[in-house]
């Protein structure tokens, strides 16, 4: 197998995007869109393919793993914005040098599967974020290790534990352990009146434990996504629930606005930046309610740059491009 190194100056980088379909993104405030066109602009070869098309064959010495992936190019024109070539098998040691992983959660056993095979790809080719890690940083476990900022937060199952959670902070905020996108959050008053009944629902939906934290209502003025860049600071946008909502995911009709850092903020990016730098999690947004409670550190297919770029003039694509062009050249 060839060494992970960066290509010679005259060669172009040769990428190759894991994401859902191109047909179904939004290209106005898709991330991986962005990047795709920032990686364009710089030279770089495109391609596109669908995780579900990853094989890892032992047969050959050291094993080969391959996907079905079409070349690709991309502009920014609603309708209009990709062409692909034709569709063929690519091994992705020897004809790619940077794997994009970019592909919508659930985080589930297919996701998982999925970053199993591409850790196998270590010290040959790049993948982004690290797999291994990605499978180490679930969303709403890797926060707690860092539960000094974060509001009281209980992981759980058994509805006993839950009430007792809820008899200390009143309403409280139910999540799926491994859920995306503001799906499946619930609010729940502090007479716990529905409490025994969604719970009993969420235990039949799913076999892992759920998140419950005290309803904060610092909501209202916004859940900030803070993106982090090889553990740097990038930017920041407040987003705010829309009418009759307190999710205030943009998926759910939240709206963003521009936004600066608290001191807490920055002293929460300060405590965990080194250490996402070190485990290879390049591209990383984070939320914060209320300028201060650490709520997720996102770390699958984290979301957020157009917008930021859109309200501070900046360029988080090319900024994680260089991040991306710094690894391969240590």
């Amino acid at each position: 197998m060839e060494r992970l190194t960066m290509p010679a100056a005259n060669n172009p980088l040769r990428i190759a995007v894991q994401m859902d379909p191109m047909d179904s993104i939004n290209i106005a405030g898709d991330s991986s869109f962005a990047l795709m066109l920032s990686a364009q602009a710089r030279g770089a070869e495109l391609w596109h393919y669908d995780v579900r098309t990853l094989a890892y064959d032992t047969s050959v010495v050291g094993g080969t793993l391959t996907a079905d992936a079409a070349p690709v190019t991309v502009q920014r024109v609603e309708g209009d914005h990709y062409c692909a070539g034709e569709r063929r098998r690519i091994d992705l040691v020897k004809d790619i040098d940077v794997i994009l992983m970019r592909q919508d959660p659930p985080f589930d056993l297919g996701y998982i599967s999925a970053a199993l095979l591409l850790d196998r790809l270590t010290g040959h080719t790049l993948v982004v974020n690290d797999p291994r890690e990605v499978i180490n940083a679930p969303e709403k476990m890797l926060v707690l290790d860092y539960a000094q900022f974060m509001p009281p937060t209980l992981i759980a199952r058994k509805l006993e534990d839950v009430r007792a959670f809820q008899a200390r902070y009143g309403s409280v905020v139910v999540k799926p352990l491994h859920g995306n996108g503001g799906k499946a959050i619930f609010k729940l008053d502090a007479d716990g009146t529905n409490t025994s009944a969604l719970f009993e629902l969420f235990n039949q939906t799913w076999p892992e434990p759920h998140m419950i934290q005290p309803f904060l209502p610092e909501v209202s003025e916004g859940d900030k996504r803070i993106v982090l860049i090889d553990g740097e600071f990038a930017g920041a946008i407040n987003r705010k629930p829309g009418e009759g909502e307190f999710r205030s995911n943009l998926a759910q009709g939240g709206y963003a606005e521009a936004a600066t850092l608290t001191a807490r903020e920055e002293e929460i990016c300060a405590a965990m930046g080194p250490e996402l730098k070190r485990r290879g999690l390049v591209f990383v947004g984070i939320d914060v309610i209320g300028g201060k409670w650490l709520t997720e550190i996102n770390v699958t297919s984290p979301t957020g740059i157009v917008a930021i770029d859109a309200f501070n003039g900046t360029d988080s694509a090319g900024a994680i491009m260089d991040a991306i062009e710094r690894r391969l050249a240590d």
